[in-house]
């Protein structure tokens, strides 16, 4: 029996629903955490950034205008999808991050069960972050939490699915529209999970994904004037005072960053969930 060549897989980029090539033609090889080589991967450009932030813009009103409740059965409907795949998702992070079989399941698990818990905050939001305000006189006063637009995120360099999927669920749990770029080195979990969204409910655009390096694409996404806030979770330390710099120049909204990688095991709590909601104070004449 003749022995079989092996045919390498070259990724593209996840785009407005799409996968489209980078428009630069430029790739780079993805290795597993001992070296070896597992595919290549699109190096997204300029360009391709530029595109993802038109298809995130023009996918914003539709997704932030629709009701809470079907956001939340799209993020439901997201971890479904992602139970089905967990066993690719497994040996994906068992390969990229040198990770155990017992523990690469257990960030499997928690990253779908992530997207459960984010599901369950998005018809909730108003209640808890909203309210009605006292006032002297004749009005109502009301307190209403809107997403902010889009959102850039530079996600984690080493957590390669469970960080990633801790920095994207609230913002499209919000409202929100994204462009992540991945990490670097390990981004075949996030190229799955562009996969898992593709083929579940989320409409394209809501969530845009490139691949390449966070130094070269980090400063054209903290300068574009259509991106509205800012995760620099997986940029290098030296350089988020020029990315933070930059996005200023734009009134973006920045969030405020540890200088390590979190735990993400941890219960992440609502703290994002409100970085990327603007509240809307409404004055109402009451009746006569």
């Amino acid at each position: 029996m003749t022995e079989r060549v092996g045919v390498a897989k070259t990724y593209k980029l996840y785009v407005g629903g799409k996968f489209p090539r980078s428009e630069s033609g430029r790739s780079y090889p993805v290795t597993s955490h001992d070296g070896a080589f597992r595919a290549n991967a699109a190096q997204a450009s300029r360009k391709d950034l530029r595109d993802a932030v038109v298809a995130a813009r023009g996918a914003f009103g539709g997704w932030s205008g629709a009701t809470a409740y079907n956001r939340g059965q799209v993020l439901y409907r997201v971890a479904e999808v992602m139970e089905g795949r967990r066993q690719q998702f497994v040996a994906e992070v068992r390969d990229a991050e040198g990770l155990p079989s017992g523990d690469a399941e257990s960030v499997v698990d928690t990253a779908i069960d992530r997207w459960v818990w984010y599901a369950g905050w998005t018809d909730k939001l108003a209640a808890v972050l909203g309210a009605t305000n006292p006032v002297a006189g004749p009005y109502f006063s009301f307190t209403v939490p809107e997403p902010t637009g889009v959102v850039g995120v530079l996600a984690p360099q080493r957590s390669s699915l469970l960080g990633l999927v801790s920095l994207l669920a609230p913002v499209v749990a919000t409202g929100c529209t994204a462009v992540v770029v991945s990490s670097a080195a390990r981004p075949l979990p996030a190229i799955t999970l562009a996969e898992v969204l593709a083929t579940s409910d989320v409409p394209g655009g809501v969530v845009n994904l490139l691949t390449g390096q966070a130094a070269e694409l980090g400063p054209w996404l903290a300068s574009h004037a259509d991106v509205n806030a800012l995760d620099l979770t997986g940029a290098d330390a030296e350089q988020r005072v020029e990315l933070a710099r930059a996005a200023a120049d734009t009134v973006k909204r920045v969030l405020r960053l540890p200088e390590q990688e979190p735990d993400w095991t941890t219960p992440p709590g609502i703290a994002r969930l409100r970085a990327y909601l603007e509240d809307k104070t409404v004055w109402h004449p009451m009746g006569v």
